[in-house]
């Protein structure tokens, strides 16, 4: 008997460029997410952040399980520009990981160029 549908944590277990973004999401390594995305090491992975939303530093804990692995982090904050909050900074920094927030559109451009170049990069995309 079927037990009806499935939901299960959206993972990729890899890194893969961003092939387009827009419409509540991200196509990449020929499929499709709606909602919001973390690029770490490790892989592609659904993230639980819409646009607008305060980025406090729960939301970065599995980011913060790979740091040593990481040394750019690209955060998308959605259609402009947002500053992170100090907290936030102050983590990253002690982390040893440079934080650049834009655009997502300008995210995922310097993504793909950033992994195309082999860097320590990863991505905290808000999907727009």
């Amino acid at each position: 008997m079927s037990k009806g549908i499935i939901v299960r944590e959206a993972h990729f277990p890899g890194r893969a460029p961003i092939d387009a973004y827009g419409n509540g999401g991200f196509r990449f390594a020929e499929m499709s997410h709606r909602g919001s995305l973390l690029l770490l090491p490790s892989g592609v992975y659904g993230w639980d952040v819409e646009e607008g939303q305060a980025l406090e530093t729960t939301l970065f804990q599995r980011l913060m399980d790979e740091a040593g692995n990481i040394e750019v982090l690209l955060v998308g904050t959605g259609t402009a520009l947002r500053f992170l909050p100090p907290d936030l900074k102050a983590m990253l920094k002690g982390a040893g990981i440079s934080a650049d927030p834009m655009s997502t559109g300008a995210a995922v451009r310097t993504y793909n160029i950033m992994l195309a170049e082999e860097r320590a990069v990863a991505a905290a995309l808000i999907a727009v």
